[in-house]
């Protein structure tokens, strides 16, 4: 699956000019163990059972090059999901960007959410989760806090487009709205609900739009 294969230097204005032939190969060869370490991550084996030479034999490169460009397994592991962390911000901006009406991004958004949710193995997302928790204050753990602010004040200014539109009450606040978002991520990173919650999804994204609707008297 080629999931973490996104050139996240396209979102950085003239970086991808900025690179010569040599630096072309080197990222294609980090990338290419990224991809490794990813397809190896994302399947019921966990990372805890993932070992340095089984990314070397993914990959097909040697454990030299992985010591080379990341140090460790354990570096290799935390940008793998940092990448994954970017990937979402940048969809989800994208989604954002396109200036849609309030109902379509919504839509747009629950279902690129869904997208993602099931391209990942289920005990990739718990893996990552528990990750967060145990990297306190570290580089992902901030990248992670600076995704939920960044898309966190995305879904403010939408909300408000959506009042705008006469698609939420107004008697509902964003502390409110975000935080029944929240709770119905915080139930779907359950593992009993995780699963079975995906093909509803769509379902999901009609009774938030319609519970939130200004009722006609």
């Amino acid at each position: 699956m080629d999931f973490l294969k996104i050139n996240l230097s396209k979102y950085i204005p003239g970086e991808k000019n900025k690179m010569n032939g040599f630096d072309k190969r080197q990222q294609q060869k980090k990338q290419q163990i990224l991809q490794a370490a990813f397809d190896l991550m994302n399947t019921d084996r966990g990372i805890k059972n993932i070992k340095i030479e089984d990314i070397v034999e993914q990959a097909n490169v040697s454990k030299t090059s992985i010591f080379n460009y990341f140090g460790n397994k354990e570096n290799v592991i935390q940008e793998v999901f940092k990448q994954f962390i970017n990937q979402m911000t940048a969809e989800a901006t994208a989604i954002i960007n396109r200036d849609n009406s309030f109902e379509e991004t919504f839509i747009a958004l629950s279902l690129n959410k869904a997208r993602l949710l099931q391209k990942i193995n289920r005990q990739f997302y718990l893996d990552m989760m528990a990750y967060m928790v145990s990297k306190q204050g570290s580089d992902i753990s901030i990248l992670m806090n600076e995704y939920t602010h960044i898309t966190s004040n995305m879904i403010i200014d939408l909300f408000a487009r959506g009042r705008k539109e006469g698609k939420i009450d107004s008697k509902y606040s964003d502390e409110f709205l975000l935080l029944y978002i929240q709770s119905f991520v915080e139930g779907v990173s359950n593992p009993k609900i995780y699963e079975q919650v995906l093909p509803y999804i769509s379902e999901w994204t009609e009774v938030f739009l319609k519970g939130f609707a200004p009722v006609n008297k």
